[in-house]
C-alpha cells in the first residue's frame, strides 16, 4: 500500500468507527415508519426495578400479538454497558433503542421509569402509563387488544 492509500484507509476506518458509535448514542424515533401497526413505546433504565417485570411481559405480548404489534423499548442509561448488562439478564424479543441524552424521552414528556405510550395504527398516542404494575396487566392487555381489533387505516387498505 502506498502512503495515500494507507491514509485513505485510515480515514475511512475512523469515519466508520465514529459513525457507528454515534448511531448507538444518538437514537432518533420516527413513528411514521410503523404506520398501520399498533406501537407500544416503552422507556426504561437498567436501575429500574419494575422494568425487570415489564420485560418478560413485553416478550409475552410481542409473541401473543405478533406482527401487528411493534414494541420499542428505549433505554435512558447514560452508559450503554449498563443497558447491555440488563439485557443479558432480561432478554428482549423486541426492538431496543438508546437515548442516553434523553432527547426522545423529553419529546414524550416522560416523568418516571418505566413509562409507556401506546399508539394506534394511525400513529396517534392513545394511552400513556407511568410505572408497571402486575395488578394492571389485564388492563394493559385490554388496551392493546382494543387497538389491535380496530381495522387497518384506510390509507393502508387496497384500492
Amino acid at each position: 500500500m502506498n502512503k495515500s492509500t494507507t491514509l485513505l484507509f485510515f480515514f475511512a476506518l475512523l469515519t466508520l468507527i465514529f459513525s457507528s458509535s454515534n448511531k448507538a448514542e444518538e437514537s432518533t424515533f420516527d413513528l411514521s415508519s410503523y404506520q398501520g401497526k399498533v406501537v407500544y413505546l416503552d422507556f426504561w433504565a437498567s436501575w429500574c426495578i419494575p422494568c425487570r417485570k415489564s420485560f418478560p411481559w413485553m416478550n409475552k405480548i410481542q409473541q401473543q400479538f405478533g406482527d401487528d404489534l411493534v414494541i420499542i423499548a428505549i433505554n435512558l442509561d447514560k452508559e450503554k454497558n449498563l443497558a447491555t448488562e440488563f439485557l443479558q439478564q432480561y432478554n428482549a424479543d423486541f426492538e431496543i433503542k438508546y437515548d442516553p441524552k434523553g432527547k426522545i424521552a423529553k419529546q414524550f414528556k416522560i416523568k418516571g421509569m418505566p413509562s409507556s405510550v401506546l399508539f394506534d395504527r394511525n400513529g396517534k398516542a392513545v394511552v400513556a402509563h407511568t410505572g408497571f404494575y402486575s395488578k394492571k396487566i389485564t388492563q394493559y392487555e385490554q388496551e392493546l387488544q382494543q387497538l389491535l381489533l380496530l381495522s387497518v387505516p384506510s390509507s393502508a387498505e387496497p384500492q
